[in-house]
């Protein structure tokens, strides 16, 4: 039989080693969700920037209405955020990072490994509209329960805002393919930069899925605002 102080010494280095083990266990869980939040924070960053972008190719010519920022920029502000273009940046990049993220471990989880379109280009292009589809169905769900300007009528807003990203949703097919172009037009080290990657072919598809789901080009798709600053009469 073990002594009394064998025993004791067993019990403290098993304690010890769960410790460890512990331990272990949350730094490498804390260090995953440090990795995860910085993931979706560069991806927020990155979208809010393509839609930006987006603007000059949709409007290349129209003054935008960035709400409070305006003032930054020798424009007139008529609402601070909400129906301008800063609420579309900061609401659209959010939805669509958190959205992108989550269906991407989805599909990590299924396929067991990350989801990678050189390995499983039907099921990254398949991401591809399930989370931008998804995204924008939520940004557009909030700006029709929160936007002051669609009170009465926010369920007609919502219906509308589905169709709207469902018609723009089916254009971003080609997204996961613009690396590729770039590749092949630039050079394999441009297409595997965070422009080539990343901005490239988020401004291409931004561009695509508001212009043709909300019809936003050129002198179309403006706010109030913008007709102002524009000089266009307002459609009655």
């Amino acid at each position: 039989m073990l002594s009394s102080r064998t025993s004791a010494s067993l019990l403290s280095a098993r304690k010890a080693l769960a410790r460890r083990f512990s331990s272990s266990s949350n730094e490498e869980a804390a260090s995953a969700g440090g990795s995860l939040i910085a993931g979706v924070a560069a991806t927020f960053g990155t979208y809010m920037l393509a839609d930006f972008l987006s603007n000059f190719i949709q409007h290349p010519t129209q003054k935008m209405d960035y709400g409070f920022l305006n003032q930054f920029i020798d424009r007139p502000v008529d609402k601070p955020f909400w129906g301008t273009r800063t609420q579309h940046i900061v609401g659209v990049a959010a939805c669509l990072a958190v959205a992108d993220h989550g269906y991407q471990a989805a599909f990590a989880k299924y396929l067991g490994r990350p989801l990678c379109f050189a390995k499983s280009p039907a099921a990254f292009v398949f991401h591809t509209f399930a989370f931008i589809f998804s995204g924008v169905l939520v940004y557009c769900a909030g700006d029709a329960a929160l936007n002051p300007a669609h009170e009465g009528r926010r369920m007609e807003e919502l219906k509308s805002g589905a169709y709207c990203t469902y018609i723009g949703t089916n254009t971003a097919w080609f997204e996961p393919y613009v690396p590729l172009a770039v590749a092949r037009v630039a050079g394999q080290g441009i297409a595997n930069t965070w422009f080539g990657s990343a901005l490239f072919p988020a401004t291409l598809a931004y561009s695509t899925v508001k212009g043709v789901g909300w019809y936003d080009w050129g002198d179309s798709g403006l706010n109030d605002l913008e007709m102002k600053l524009n000089g266009l009469a307002k459609e009655e």
